[in-house]
């Protein structure tokens, strides 16, 4: 008896060894193994990101700054702090030790403390007056630096895509070099020329990533000839190009150089730069290319931008009845709208655009015109007038859906010829300025490399972007893919793609598709009845004026009298009109009742119905489990 006493002790207290042993064991030798469970693979290298590191030929120093004891009443922010050093552990394990990494902890009044300030880094203040600090700091064996001052929480889902971008610079500090030429001051900002004049503009945020990343010549209108160490050309809204400016982009595409061209039926942008210190908002303002798209292959309608009756995105109205209405020229573009096949639109989920314009191949071209922004089916073409004078609903009404999609921005590759095969557009003498010797031109080119978009509103920060300070440092939260598009298409034509996989992975957009449904169906028909409504109601104003001009006088010198026929006339009306906007009110009704039906049946499974599931499994697993117990005594 005391034998198998002993025995069973000396059995738990092995095991109690096993099972500390093999913690021990399996916390020193799988600290990086993670399980991640999220939809996007939120928590998992992207092979983006493999690549970079995998790419770094020279050190880079990593220095991790992180407040240990001031921040240890920041339950957030020291789990947050976790997770950024575990990231970089592994960063710095895939490099085989070309990043070096090193964590520093910044106590108040000590030399690692001067470090973090003169590096840049931002002191968050806290309750015991100590300033928790946590950030990063890189530098290159050339004397580059990159800096993150703070690790916000609104850029966490992001934060993969910062590191790898730091390391991705630090490990190639010759930017490549993007010429733009835009009649949009994008360096300016939203506030325009009036606001650089008066020094309050801040650049789009766009404008700003790409100017992180590239070196950026900003082309003057009509100055011929782009630079032979240009590696992309962006062109933004293009306005009074001179002939010789597009010869140029003539050759330079011709010659082998990439270029992304941006061009709008009706830039809201434009319009309201335009507007800037004239006291009036002027309309989108329309921007075309027509003679260089045509050598490309590609056509576009200056006059006309998409309808999308299934892409519309919701705006503020000032109709009492319906606040929110879809505004059909605001597309809210999700999966579906994208290319998955190309590397630029494979990985994106999500983009606002404004009254954007279509792009079709031309019969006969020789380019091959791959689509890679597209409309629903339920789209068509509205003019661009149309936009000045009518409201949402509208135009809503005017989209004659054609069943097919149509292309907002498409990949134009293969064989082309130039734009001017009658020769260079000659430029008028000047005495005074000798002008240099032309190259010879050339004629065509086996394969062009170019983008094209029919909207430039994609560079407004309202768009895609929230603009927040933190800490007095602005920082831009994308909700939107919108700069995805344009820094994976500028990075594609350059011939790298290694960050492309990282931008899009935080931006999922999980939409209430049958909510936006059920709001569409009502709203297709509150618009039916609104609009028989308003025919019931010319007709009975036409028969009211036509009895009341036939009426006879009342001998006074005033209007003429209601005759019997013209008062049952008037009660007819106000019964159909109090009738009518009860059925408009029914189908409110019925809207707000079909989505909160579908809404409490979502909290009902959510809440109820998985919980009452396992309970009635529990008991169906208790009674199979009484019955087998109740054979085997049986037997």
């Amino acid at each position: 008896m005391r034998s198998r006493r002993s025995y069973a002790i000396a059995a738990v207290l092995l095991a109690a060894i096993i099972f500390v042993a093999l913690n021990i064991a399996v916390d020193a030798s799988f600290t990086t193994t993670r399980l991640d469970l999220t939809a996007s693979g939120q928590y998992t290298l992207a092979q983006g990101t493999k690549n970079v590191i995998a790419k770094v030929q020279e050190p880079i120093d990593l220095k991790f700054f992180f407040s240990k004891k001031a921040a240890a009443g920041y339950a957030q922010v020291s789990a947050y702090a976790g997770r950024v050093r575990d990231l970089l552990n592994e960063y710095a394990a895939l490099s085989h030790g070309k990043i070096r990494l090193q964590e520093i902890d910044p106590t108040p009044f000590s030399e690692a403390e001067d470090l973090a300030q003169s590096n840049g880094l931002t002191g968050l203040p806290s309750q015991s007056g100590d300033p928790v600090y946590f950030g990063l700091v890189g530098t290159n064996t050339i004397g580059g630096k990159e800096t993150v001052p703070f690790f916000a929480q609104d850029r966490e889902p992001f934060l993969e895509y910062d590191l790898s971008t730091m390391v991705y610079r630090l490990s190639n500090p010759k930017k490549p070099k993007l010429a733009i030429l835009s009649s949009i001051q994008l360096q300016a900002g939203p506030g325009g020329m009036m606001a650089m004049m008066q020094g309050k503009s801040r650049p789009f945020v766009l404008y700003q990533q790409l100017a992180q990343t590239y070196e950026i010549k900003m082309l003057q209108p009509n100055v011929p000839g782009i630079p032979n160490d240009v590696d992309v050309l962006l062109i933004v809204h293009p306005n009074q190009v001179s002939d010789a400016q597009l010869y140029a982009i003539d050759q330079f595409v011709l010659r082998g150089g990439r270029a992304m061209v941006m061009v709008d039926p009706a830039s809201e942008l434009a319009g309201a730069a335009a507007s800037q210190g004239f006291g009036r908002q002027q309309g989108p303002t329309p921007s075309d290319l027509p003679l260089l798209l045509k050598a490309w292959g590609v056509s576009y309608e200056p006059a006309k931008v998409i309808g999308d009756r299934d892409l519309a995105q919701p705006v503020q109205t000032n109709d009492p009845r319906s606040p929110i209405q879809p505004y059909p020229v605001w597309l809210h573009l999700a999966t579906a709208q994208f290319n998955h096949t190309d590397q630029v639109t494979a990985n994106l989920q999500s983009m606002t655009l404004a009254t954007v314009g279509a792009l079709t191949p031309l019969k006969g071209a020789s380019t091959t015109f791959t689509p890679l922004l597209s409309s629903s089916g339920n789209a068509s073409l509205l003019d661009t007038a149309q936009l000045q004078t009518s409201g949402p609903d509208q135009l809503m009404a005017e989209i004659v859906p054609t069943g097919r999609p149509v292309t907002i921005a498409a990949r134009i590759s293969g064989p082309a010829k130039t734009a001017f095969p009658k020769g260079a557009p000659k430029a008028a003498p000047d005495k005074k300025t000798p002008q240099p010797k032309q190259p010879a031109q050339i004629m065509s080119a086996k394969n062009i490399n170019l983008i094209v978009l029919a909207d430039t509103d994609i560079f407004d920060d309202k768009f895609w972007v929230r603009i927040q300070t933190v800490y007095g440092r602005q920082m831009g939260v994308p909700f939107t893919d919108n700069a995805a598009f344009v820094l994976n298409s500028i990075e594609n034509l350059t011939g790298s793609g290694d960050l492309i996989s990282l931008r899009t992975r935080a931006t999922s957009d999980r939409p209430f598709t049958r909510v936006r449904k059920l709001q569409e169906q009502a709203q297709a028909k509150f618009q039916q009845q609104a609009k028989a409504l308003q025919e019931k109601l010319a007709k009975t104003q036409e028969r009211l004026q036509t009895l009341q001009q036939g009426a006879a006088p009342t001998g006074k010198g005033g209007p003429a009298g209601l005759s019997a026929e013209q008062q049952r006339e008037i009660l007819h009306f106000r019964h159909e009109a109090v009738e009518t906007r009860g059925k408009l009110r029914e189908v409110q009704r019925n809207l707000r009742s079909s989505i909160d039906r579908l809404g409490n049946i979502l909290t009902f499974v959510n809440i109820a119905l998985v919980p009452l599931l396992v309970a009635l499994f529990a008991i169906a697993l208790a009674v199979v489990r009484r019955r087998r117990r109740a054979r085997a005594i049986a037997f």
